[in-house]
């Protein structure tokens, strides 16, 4: 097997994909325990990885702020940076588009990636040195534990990421009250048809009848919150948190209940019981265990073009959510 020293990995956005990126570290570290690994990333997520105890340097680019201020005098910025970075044993672009591609080719040429039908932006191949093959219908998980595996040239198994250990090292946070079961519900989304409906939260919440804390993220998000809270004496509103007092929040619940969205998938980052409610998206963006599921509604999802108007998580029942969540808190507890 080749020794690897220097690796980067190129994982630029968003929460979800990075938290379902981070979990090769263990194994990679597992393998090359000596090897320095770096990370790419959009500033707004440096702060967790900053924080991951395997990383050694966090890279920072602002393609976003590029993109939305058209400023040629910071893209030039962030080339050069990257190009000062040094040389890399290998690259692994965990992304996939045009754009991470491009990133992952300015800092070297050494570079990793999926293959033209493995991945969403066909294109990004021609700017790899090797590429891996895997069905772009496979759990994003277990995409991204195969690309690494295949990339530095080791077995990963089912069985190593069922087995894993809990992604970051986090400090349980305090106000949680450890004397009770905690539920937290994350209610945002990235679009309004991944969202829950806040009126169905709230027969969750008086069916399960249990500490219900109510995670939101933005001031909309808020107003749900305190409406959800106002008509469930057992919802209780969290306060405003950054990142890494929000992945410390999850850590220290019984079960996380929420849309296919960063906050939730932190609940299987961090080996904690959830369920993930799915509408236009499938559960190809988890990895279920018996204790991280999925409901998907009825709809049928072509993941080569989502549709953004398939408002179906709507139909969900909440008694097939009840349903499953005391059989998560019974296996938990």
């Amino acid at each position: 097997m080749k020794e690897y020293k220097k690796i980067a990995i190129v994982r630029l956005s968003a929460l979800g994909d990075i938290i379902n990126s981070a979990v090769v570290l263990q194994f990679i570290h597992k393998k090359f325990p000596n090897a320095q690994i770096d990370w790419i990333t959009e500033e707004v997520f440096s702060p967790l990885l900053k924080s991951h105890h395997l990383i050694h340097n966090v890279h920072i680019i602002n393609l976003k702020k590029i993109k939305k201020e058209k400023n040629f005098l910071l893209l030039k910025k962030n080339i050069s940076y990257l190009r000062s970075l040094g040389e890399f044993d290998i690259v692994i672009d965990m992304q996939g588009l045009l754009k991470s591609a491009i990133v992952s080719r300015f800092i070297s040429k050494n570079t990793h990636g999926f293959d033209k039908e493995s991945s969403r932006e066909g294109l990004s191949s021609l700017f790899y040195k090797t590429t891996s093959k895997i069905a772009y219908e496979e759990s994003i998980v277990k995409r991204n534990c195969f690309l690494s595996s295949d990339a530095l040239g080791f077995e990963l198994s089912d069985e190593m990421i069922l087995n894993k250990k809990p992604i970051f090292e986090i400090k349980k946070i305090d106000f949680i009250d450890a004397s009770k079961i905690n539920i937290a519900f994350i209610i945002g989304a990235s679009w309004l048809s991944k969202k829950y409906p806040k009126e169905k939260i709230i027969q969750l919440c008086n069916e399960l009848k249990e500490n219900s804390i109510i995670v939101w993220g933005d001031e909309d998000e808020k107003k749900d919150a305190e409406f959800i809270c106002k008509h469930s004496s057992y919802a209780s509103i969290a306060p405003k948190l950054p990142l890494i007092e929000l992945l410390s929040l999850i850590s220290s619940v019984n079960l996380v209940i929420g849309n296919d969205t960063g906050p939730t998938h932190m609940a299987w980052a961090q080996n904690i019981a959830s369920i993930t409610l799915f509408g236009p998206t499938t559960s190809r963006m988890i990895y279920e265990t018996p204790k991280n599921i999925g409901i998907k509604s009825s709809s049928k999802v072509d993941i080569l073009k989502i549709n953004k108007n398939d408002f179906s998580i709507q139909d969900i029942e909440v008694k097939e959510i009840v349903s499953k969540a005391k059989e998560l808190l019974n296996y938990e507890i």
